[in-house]
């Protein structure tokens, strides 16, 4: 039951996103120093929900076990999150009614949808005299704070990266903490969270890699991250990255000491998000406008033997079965698998990047959808369109004693094992013969 507003009581509230965790918070240390009590919320939305197709989705479980353990923590300050299974806009209607609010803390989201759900709920808000205010958290730079100097939106990654590292130098980064002032919660009773059974879904099988991570996996990053049979070769934290669970700006400072390397991917992060901010259109669109006349195949055949991980090409299948296993595939097999499907099959960037948004558990649209076009040539400082992976080359440079291609492809090496379903070499050079129409 939420608390009856029989008191009138001023209070905030702080909507919690892609940012669940009480340390190092923006948001919520600017609404836990604001002078009234605050009162935590979470919602499962119902529109985002609906649109999953599995009842088994890791990462709906993997952000109810975290709200769990964030609502015991703020049941030892006396306080609870309020966490609703809604639409945010009837949400707020009822919580509008519930609290005597004064404003509504969050931090800022950069996905059109988003922008567009926010924009919704300052209105609700206005319309009851209430603030809504939103801080920059997932990032160390958004929006239009690297620009390069006439004023305009980089579209290349290398000198994004250097006038981002320029900023960086010249503006220190700041720290917010907020886990050192948990007395100005609002106290409450304990409240109820949904189950995930309520909510539509079921426990998964899947691990979800630590948080806490050795400092040798940053230190040795450089010389670790293109071998996909390392069992900690790559640092594996996209999902806290994306749910928040870990602070950006802690990890950079981390990371600037440690490995240039590691922090340029955080770097590559934001500069996606740039992009899906001053480009929205890339969400259904190619970047680059000339690859719209690129008739793609939509063979669902030759698809379905991709996302099952039965191409014959043992590399590619062995990073298909691993993303289907464990929700992760590694870095250097993502660029393999993406360049397989849309340069040897000719298939749609787009059926990629959505199978992985369905897949991954460390799903963000602005980065799969730039990795995505990366491959395919059709982004921002993408891989050129002629330039096509290889698969065979790339298992023997990367796994050349077949380890991670035997951990996920066990029958590789025997008669079961199919034959390739299309050759390279015929692949490259319909490929490049399909992509020449942008010459004209």
């Amino acid at each position: 039951m939420m608390n009856n507003q029989s008191n009138l009581e001023p209070v905030v509230l702080f909507w919690f996103r892609r940012d669940l965790r009480l340390e190092d918070n923006h948001g919520l240390y600017k609404a836990l120093t604001s002078g009234y009590p605050v009162v935590p919320v979470f919602i499962f939305d119902r529109e985002i929900l609906d649109r999953l197709q599995e009842p088994a989705d890791a990462r709906v479980e993997f952000i109810h076990k975290t709200l769990t353990e964030l609502k015991s923590k703020f049941q030892a300050f006396s306080s609870d999150i309020q966490i609703l299974h809604s639409t945010p806009l009837q949400a707020f209607t009822t919580l509008l009614k519930e609290y005597h609010v004064q404003a509504i803390y969050t931090n800022t989201d950069y996905e059109p949808a988003a922008i567009k759900r926010d924009a919704a709920i300052a209105e609700l808000a206005q319309k009851h005299a209430c603030n809504f205010y939103s801080f920059k958290d997932q990032v160390i730079f958004e929006k239009d704070d690297i620009l390069n100097d006439t004023g305009l939106p980089y579209k290349v990654y290398t000198p994004y990266k250097n006038k981002w590292l320029k900023k960086l130098a010249e503006e220190p980064i700041i720290t917010f903490p907020s886990e050192k002032h948990t007395d100005s919660f609002y106290k409450s009773s304990p409240l109820p969270i949904p189950s995930l059974k309520a909510l539509g879904f079921e426990h998964t099988s899947i691990t979800i890699p630590p948080v806490q991570i050795a400092r040798k996996i940053i230190t040795d990053y450089d010389k670790t991250r293109d071998y996909p049979y390392l069992e900690h070769g790559t640092s594996l934290l996209g999902i806290h990255f994306r749910f928040g669970t870990i602070s950006i700006r802690e990890k950079v400072l981390k990371s600037l000491p440690l490995n240039a390397v590691w922090l340029s991917e955080l770097i590559w992060r934001e500069f996606f998000k740039q992009l899906l901010v001053h480009f929205p259109q890339v969400v259904t669109e190619p970047f680059q406008s000339k690859f719209r006349v690129i008739q793609w195949r939509h063979d669902e055949e030759d698809f379905t033997r991709w996302c099952e991980g039965r191409t014959g090409y043992p590399l590619v299948d062995a990073g298909m079965r691993e993303l289907n296993a464990t929700g992760h595939m590694h870095n250097r097999v993502r660029m393999v698998v993406a360049s397989f499907l849309t340069k040897h099959l000719f298939i749609d960037w787009r059926w990629g990047e959505a199978y992985f948004a369905k897949k991954l558990l460390d799903y963000d649209l602005s980065a799969n959808n730039g990795n995505w076009q990366w491959a395919a040539g059709t982004g921002a400082d993408a891989q050129p369109y002629f330039r096509i992976f290889n698969p065979v080359a790339q298992q023997e440079k990367f796994d050349p004693e077949y380890k991670y291609i035997k951990k996920w492809v066990p029958e590789f090496g025997t008669s079961s094992y199919i034959k390739p379903m299309i050759d390279h070499k015929f692949a490259v050079e319909r490929a490049k013969r399909l992509f020449s129409v942008l010459k004209n």
